[in-house]
Parts: structure tokens; sequence; C-alpha cells
């Protein structure tokens, strides 16, 4: 390669020799230099002023420092020529990941624009070597229990649904400690939320504690949006995390290196896991993940040459006791959602169109839902302004008394609706009444939809009096069922002045059309 630096050995041998009287092709071949780089320090030699005898009686720096001086105006040309191309370097390098871009066509585009520029080998060789100067790699130091590096491998495992036959393909989440090597492999029904979440649970119990971080990619799962200095990401995750006191943490953007340990652990899982379970059949994914784990102890306790100790040997004496303590219970996986509060002062949660209740002052404010399948806590910024138990009634209403204002609550407890006071009520006109009534409340499995039937029937007693109700309802508890509408119409109809065969003087009177049973033969 042209301008190649030579030692300061070999310019001093340069000078014995060119002393000597040797021969420029001797001297090339006797200190492996090209015949142009000798003509270059002749070159610097003649316009010194100096002798031969005169360079070698210097010091090795001033003679460097003489030579160099004099040669500012033989390698400006190449100097400048290599200045030109280290400032396009990136783009040449940009380009070459474009389809059909090769280095000869970026050759050919540097020779049309730099007429005096390098010959379509030197340039190349310029590329390779920038471009082995980036692909430099850092060792990185783990320290015991800082961090938890997560990602998805790239195949999928699969087992066979027993009722359908069809073939389930399964996601596999794999979970590396860097500083051990300690790792956990999991396949997912699928690649939600929901999943994941709870597989990253099961993978903490799997460890028996909580490492200091977690660092995935830019998973949808995971990051709302990528940054590469503060990555944004989902509410789910940050639940996720701030259970569990660990801290989120994104690699950059298309920067595998900044997760390696997981990377090549998930090359591992495809030799040790995938490798021996691939032409086993599974019948669900419980087996499939039994499998996994049986795969898994073996790989974990397998002895690594570079310690000559295995995976769980060295998480165990050396990084388990790092680890956070794990909270009693499992994450649970909460749901977030908007509502605006309605004139009634509930909000609906759309899911079950169930309505919960929030204090009254708060109509027509936006608040925010966070449920699970058993709570519904309601905020009004960062205030918790009603909690209920979760309801999955439809179209029902769950309502706190003292969310009313105060002439809905009066009203309330005068009209004391509920079970007992209609019963109370009715035991008032009558045995008979109470009975019917009870027999309404019990008809249903929520009580408040037959308060309106109650009232209903406390209305006929004033309408035909309690006595003629009070029969009315005897009669109708002969029935199988017992509603308003029928024991109107016994009263509309008269019939509860009809007697019964349990009335106490009820007889048949004596006539003609009795006949017995000699009729019949």
């Amino acid at each position: 390669m042209a301008n190649k630096t030579i030692s300061m050995l070999q310019i001093r041998r340069m000078l014995q020799l060119m002393d000597e009287g040797r021969s420029k092709r001797y001297i090339s071949r006797e200190l492996g230099i090209s015949r142009g780089t000798v003509d270059s320090y002749e070159h610097k030699i003649r316009i010194s002023g100096l002798t031969l005898q005169q360079l070698l009686c210097l010091k090795d720096a001033e003679v460097f420092c003489f030579l160099r001086e004099n040669a500012i105006t033989f390698t400006s040309v190449v100097e400048r020529r290599k200045a030109e191309l280290d400032n396009r370097l990136d783009y040449f390098l940009s380009e070459l990941k474009r389809t059909g871009v090769t280095r000869q066509l970026l050759w050919r585009e540097y020779k049309s624009s730099n007429p005096d520029g390098y010959g379509y080998t030197q340039f190349c060789e310029y590329l390779s070597q920038e471009r082995s100067l980036r692909g430099v790699t850092m060792h990185l130091e783990h320290n015991p229990g800082e961090k938890l590096q997560i990602d998805f491998a790239g195949k999928m495992l699969h087992y066979t649904d027993v009722h359908t036959g069809e073939r389930k393909e399964c996601p596999v989440v794999v979970c590396v400690l860097p500083f051990s090597g300690y790792t956990y492999v999991e396949a997912l029904e699928n690649a939600g939320q929901r999943c994941l979440y709870e597989s990253l649970g099961r993978c903490l119990r799997y460890l028996g504690g909580v490492p200091m971080s977690v660092t995935g990619d830019n998973m949808k799962q995971y990051v709302i949006k990528p940054d590469r200095y503060e990555p944004t990401f989902n509410t789910l995750a940050e639940q996720w995390a701030v259970y569990y006191n660990t801290t989120l943490m994104a690699a950059r953007v298309g920067k595998a290196r900044d997760k390696p340990t997981v990377e090549k652990g998930v090359h591992i899982s495809y030799l040790r896991i995938f490798a021996p379970l691939r032409d086993r059949t599974f019948r669900s994914l419980p087996d499939l993940n039994q499998a996994i784990l049986e795969c898994l102890d073996i790989h974990n306790s397998t002895a690594m040459k570079a310690y000559g100790l295995s995976r769980e040997q060295r998480f165990e004496n050396e990084e388990k006791q790092y680890l956070k303590p794990l909270p009693a219970f499992d994450f649970i996986i909460r749901h977030e959602t908007r509502a605006k509060v309605q004139r009634n002062y509930h909000v609906i949660l759309g899911e079950d169109m169930h309505q919960y209740s929030v204090p009254y002052i708060h109509v027509g404010k936006e608040v925010k839902i966070i449920y699970d399948f058993s709570e519904v806590e309601i905020y009004l910024g960062l205030e918790r302004i009603a909690l209920h138990l979760r309801s999955v009634s439809r179209n029902g209403y769950t309502t706190k008394e003292e969310h009313m204002p105060e002439r809905h609550r009066g009203y309330q407890q005068t009209k004391g609706w509920n079970a007992d006071y209609f019963l109370r009520e009715a035991s008032k006109i009558g045995v008979n009444t109470q009975s019917a009534v009870k027999r309404l409340l019990d008809r249903n499995r929520f009580p408040e939809q037959t308060y309106n039937a109650c009232l209903g029937i406390f209305s006929l007693g004033r309408k035909y009096g309690n006595d003629r109700l009070e029969a009315a309802c005897k009669r109708a508890m002969a029935a199988p069922t017992t509603s308003y509408q029928f024991i109107r119409n016994i009263l509309k109809n008269n019939q509860d002045k009809l007697q019964t065969a349990d009335d106490e003087n009820f007889n048949i009177p004596d006539h003609e059309n009795i006949r017995g049973k000699e009729s019949y033969k």
C-alpha cells in the first residue's frame, strides 16, 4: 500500500546501505519495502542539504523530525487524498447496506468525482479496515443480582391440540442472569402482554428473587415509544416493575449487543432445548413446558469450561443472595380505562356494562378506572375516589350510600328499600301477603329488581282493601308461582271471594247431578 509507514530502524539501515553505495533494488529487497518508498526517502535526503554521514550522526528522534519536516510537500497530496476518502466512509458503509449496492459501484462513483483518488484495491482495503474497527466489541462486567435480560426466541415450539388435532405454534421467552448465566425458558400460548408478564412472574419464582433491573428490547408488549436515552414503557410494564420493585430498561433500537447474554442464551436454547424436543409430540402447553423445564435443568446444571462450575452452582453460590425478596403473591394484571361521570354519579365499566358510583361532586369529570378480576378502583388524577368489588351483572348498578347527595340519601333512607323492609310492611297486612312477598323476593337473584312488584302489591291493598288482598294472596300461594299481575287478576275477577277447599265451613250441597259408581258400569 502506498505511503506505508516504515520503522526508524529501517530508515537508519537504509541510510547505511545508501552510504555503502547499494542500489535501490538491493535496498528494497533487503528491507522488504517498495522501490517507491526508497525513492521518496532519497528525495527527502537530497532536499535536506545534509550528507548521509551527517544524518547517521544524528539521534533517531532528530532524524525522524528532520525528514518529516522536509517531507511535508511530498506527502501533502497523499494526506489530502486520504482525508477525502475518510470524510466519505460513513456514506459508503451506509450505502453498502442497501439492496444491490456493491463496492465496485461505489468505487466507480468515487472515481468519477475524484479522478486522482485511490484505485479499487486500496479503496476496498480502507472500507474493510473501517468496517472491522466499527465491529470492535467490548467485554462487559456484570455484578451479581444486577440485571435480568429477556428476549423472545426467533423460532417457535409447538404442541398438538388433542380435541381438534390442530398444531399450535408457541412463542418462547428466554430470560438470563448475565453474571451466572442462570437461564429460564418458557413456551407461551401467545405473545400478548398477559402471557408475557405472567411468564416473567413465574421466571422470578424460578429464580427465587428479584434482580435490580430487567432489560429487554423494544418489543411492543414492553415499550410504547423507543428512545436511545428515555424509552417510554407501557402502563402494564410499569405496574409490573413497581409490584416487583425492580427497574425496567430497554436496549437501543437495533442494538442487540446491548443484551448479548440473552442473545447467546437464545442460541444455546436452540441447541439444548429446541433440538432435543424436535421430534417429540406434546398434547398440551403444560406438557410442552414440563419437557422444556427438564431440558432447562440439565442445561443449568452442566459445568461451564470457563469456570469449572455449572450455571446453577454459580447462581446459588455467588448470585442468589443479592436478589431482592419476592412479594407474597404473584402479580395480578390490572386493566385501565377512562370514563366520564354521568349525571347519576356513576361511571360505566364497558367490559361488563356495569355502573359504579363515585361521590356526586365529581359529576361531569373524566376519571380513570383501574380494575382486575376482583376490584374496581376509580381515580381522579392521583386520588382514588371510589373502590368497589367487581360485579359482572350486565346493566346493573353498584352504589354506595356515601356517594349520594344528601337529598337522595334521605330519600333512600325514607323509602328503606330492601328485602327486610318489604317483608316487614307485608306482615302488617297479613301472613298470606307476607308469604306472597317473600316468594316474590326469592324469585329473582337480585331482589332489587322485584321492589317495584312489591310496591304494586301494596297498592292493591289500598285499592281493594287489605282483607281482600290477604284472601287473594292466599289463593295465589296455591299456584306454583306468584307475581303482581297474578294477584291483581284475582282481585279484578273477584276470585278472592270464592271459597276454597281449605275454608273451615266449606261443603258441597246435595243436588240431583251427584252420581255414584253405578253410573259408570
